[in-house]
């Protein structure tokens, strides 16, 4: 996946790059900043780019796949095994409720909890630079 934006700011080997929001952008997994007129993303500074130069950016497919793996597939599997579990074992508990009204408990608490540890899990990652878009070259001075 590559960006094509220009370079806001610089901290250290991390740079701010401005680029075209896109409809993904809401639900993308990089951990970009949105903004009205576009989407910040922090990004490695490999080609040492300066302030206001445009960049090529490139998030890693493997990345940008896995990350969209656990940001959809995962709150999805807990809601289906969330249902599943909450109908077939804890329907027989909770008698005076209706079977489907557990399962959908279940089935929301569970999805609920994922997004909770997705969250966790991706604030500890989002500092590893291996999982951060990287800076590949530099377009125009």
């Amino acid at each position: 996946m590559d960006e094509i934006g220009i370079v806001k700011s610089i901290h250290g080997v991390i740079a701010t790059v401005s680029v075209e929001r896109k409809s993904a952008c809401e639900q993308c997994a990089v951990g970009c900043k949105v903004t009205d007129s576009g989407a910040e993303i922090e990004a490695v500074n490999r080609v040492k780019a300066k302030i206001g130069q445009k960049v090529r950016v490139e998030l890693k497919p493997y990345s940008y796949l896995k990350g969209s793996i656990i940001v959809y597939g995962l709150p999805a599997l807990a809601l289906v095994i969330g249902a599943v579990v909450g109908k077939e074992f804890f329907s027989g508990l909770f008698r005076t409720m209706d079977a489907d009204i557990v399962s959908a408990i279940f089935g929301f608490g569970a999805f609920i909890i994922a997004f909770i540890l997705i969250r966790f899990w991706s604030m500890r990652f989002e500092k590893k630079s291996e999982y951060k878009p990287v800076i590949e070259e530099i377009l125009e001075e």
